[in-house]
């Protein structure tokens, strides 16, 4: 995710590629895009920028030729109080800004300005992830603090003058996330500031920021720069480091290589790291702190490809592996049944016998557990086959054709004539007779 540092350097960006650039026409946003349209039209206006912690403005400008020629000296004042929008952005997690033709344009650009060139050039907000917004006539917002890189001692003042608030009761490393006292402060920039600081990440918000002063420590001194000051120079150490745009989850190696060399702490290899309250993944090294939440996970370090060196992508291509790959042991265990057991399986519902139907489907479900695929012509050959019949023995055989010989018996006794009645009493008398005959059929 894009932190302070990350917003000054897109910030510094547009104003390089917008100096001296006249742009025009509407403000276009693409369809997908969840935020307010920008009501703003001109023949010729300027694009400036500015940043606040995790916040950065676009200043809209009429340009002075287009909207003031042929006015009084108030009104041209009224005018360029008038003609000026700012647009207020937050980046999410993947939100930048890139400045290109209309054929380079980035396929998730979702909001673009048009320079007066020819052929014109474009300035675009990308948020592949779209979780970035933006507001239209927004100035920044009263919820986040003083910026520590720019608004160093109203940001010292903020957080000493608001130790007793109940926040200060979490641990140090979730409240360095909190944008009311630390605006910029992102997860990796907090794990930097807390190890250089030599402070566990779950002690006590409290008791870590406890006795330091409003007036900033002398730097000169590098055993008094606390984690306040550490809050600032951090930040700006990142801001100043040639040849980087920072941290960038989509960034290219060439871009993130001067960054990874910087990095002490964040994704290290030899640090550990652990799950805090708010599903963040916090890097430390030594001990946690008492603070740390119940069945706190660790997570694995996962290859990414923008820490990949673009050498790499010279080296010739792996071989192809053509061998077969190898059949899991739970899957050997379970044995196939072949064809000839599976016609052994008995329907009970049909007497003994297997139907064509059911012989087809054993035919199948064999051939599936063995992976051989069934042609029309083996589907066929089992639904043509006669149906195989188990083997009875002499007795079984015997109480069978007596079943089949009552039933013809119970079939011709219980037919009666139409024009015969039969009072209750008979009725009865032929009920129990017939429990009878069953009582005997069974012993």
């Amino acid at each position: 995710m894009p932190e302070g540092p990350e917003l000054h350097i897109a910030s510094r960006f547009v104003n390089i590629v917008c100096r001296d650039r006249i742009f025009t026409g509407k403000v276009i946003r693409s369809a997908v895009s969840k935020s307010e349209e920008v009501p703003f039209s001109a023949e010729a206006y300027t694009i400036t920028a500015a940043s606040r912690g995790k916040e950065m403005q676009l200043i809209l400008s009429r340009h002075d030729d287009a909207c003031t020629s042929g006015k009084s000296d108030a009104k041209k004042a009224k005018t360029s109080l008038l003609e000026s929008l700012k647009i207020l952005f937050r980046f999410g997690m993947s939100g930048k800004f890139q400045f290109t033709s209309e054929d380079e344009l980035h396929k998730h650009s979702h909001l673009r300005f048009f320079t007066a060139d020819k052929p014109p050039m474009v300035l675009s907000f990308v948020d592949v992830r779209r979780f970035g917004r933006w507001e239209v006539d927004a100035d920044w917002s009263p919820q986040r603090g003083p910026d520590p890189m720019f608004e160093y001692q109203s940001f010292r003042k903020n957080v000493v003058n608001n130790l007793t608030k109940s926040v200060f009761d979490k641990p140090i490393c979730e409240v360095l996330l909190d944008q009311k006292f630390f605006n910029g402060i992102g997860n990796y920039l907090r794990a930097e500031i807390l190890y250089r600081a030599g402070i566990p990440p779950f002690s006590k918000a409290r008791t870590a920021l406890e006795g330091l002063p409003e007036i900033p420590p002398d730097t000169k001194v590098k055993d008094k720069m606390d984690l306040l000051h550490l809050c600032h120079i951090v930040p700006l150490e990142v801001i100043n480091l040639k040849g980087s745009t920072g941290f960038n989850p989509d960034g290219r190696a060439l871009d993130y290589e001067v960054f990874e060399k910087w990095l002490q702490c964040y994704y290290q290899p030899n640090m550990t790291n652990l799950v805090d309250s708010h599903g963040r993944t916090i890097w430390f090294k030594g001990p946690a702190g008492p603070m740390v939440p119940k069945g706190a996970k660790t997570r694995g370090v996962k290859n990414s490809k923008k820490r990949k060196s673009d050498s790499k992508a010279d080296e010739p291509a792996e071989e192809v592996n053509t061998k077969k790959a190898k059949v899991p042991k739970s899957k050997k265990k379970k044995v196939a049944k072949s064809e000839e057991n599976t016609v052994k399986e008995v329907d009970m519902k049909s007497n003994g016998r297997l139907t064509r139907r059911r012989l087809a489907q054993t035919v199948e479900k064999a051939a599936a557990a063995t992976n051989n695929t069934v042609t029309t012509k083996q589907r066929h050959k089992a639904t043509r086959a006669k149906p195989k019949s188990i083997s009875k023995t002499p007795a079984k055989k015997a109480v069978a054709a007596k079943k089949v010989r009552g039933r013809r018996e119970s079939t011709s006794s219980s037919t009666v004539k139409v024009n015969n009645t039969t009072t209750p009493r008979e009725k009865k008398v032929k009920q129990g007779s017939n429990v009878k005959r069953r009582s005997t059929r069974r012993k």
